[in-house]
């Protein structure tokens, strides 16, 4: 086991996540529990409950938005662009293309989001993930891919 691997919220887990431009209040990826920098990795996200965008997402009824969803594999896809070993991290990364993304299901509070994505590749500054989501039951909610570009 490597030192990316099996981080549970350890100061790599906060290296990794600090190479992304989001703020801790939107991140979507509480557990990093494996990384191969630059290959691929698998991550957890807990949906509490009390995040403000399900109060109106549905009231009575709550469900994880899909956009969000794409957003949390958009995170884990720029952990992936931003650890490729032996380059630098890129600056102002951002999502730039959604791809063939199918919505399969929902995630309701109390339950977690189980991320897991490859860097299909890189092409100078743009780079492309393909991932999925499952839920705690192991069903695909998510599949496709993001494009995800920044600027050395």
């Amino acid at each position: 086991m490597n030192k990316w691997q099996s981080m549970h919220s350890s100061p790599d887990l906060v290296q990794a996540l600090s190479a992304l431009p989001h703020g801790p209040e939107f991140r979507f990826i509480d557990e990093l529990t494996e990384l191969v920098p630059g290959v691929s990795a698998k991550a957890v996200w807990k949906l509490k409950g009390d995040e403000e965008f399900l109060r109106g997402h549905f009231p009575g009824a709550p469900l994880m938005p899909g956009v969000l969803m794409i957003e949390a594999l958009a995170q884990l896809g720029g952990i992936l662009v931003q650890t490729r070993p032996g380059e630098a991290p890129l600056k102002n990364l951002r999502l730039t293309a959604v791809r063939q993304i199918k919505i399969l299901g929902s995630i309701t509070p109390g339950q977690s989001l189980h991320l897991s994505g490859a860097l299909q590749g890189m092409l100078d500054t743009l780079g492309q993930v393909i991932g999925e989501i499952r839920d705690d039951a192991g069903n695909v909610i998510i599949t496709g891919s993001v494009t995800l570009a920044g600027e050395k």
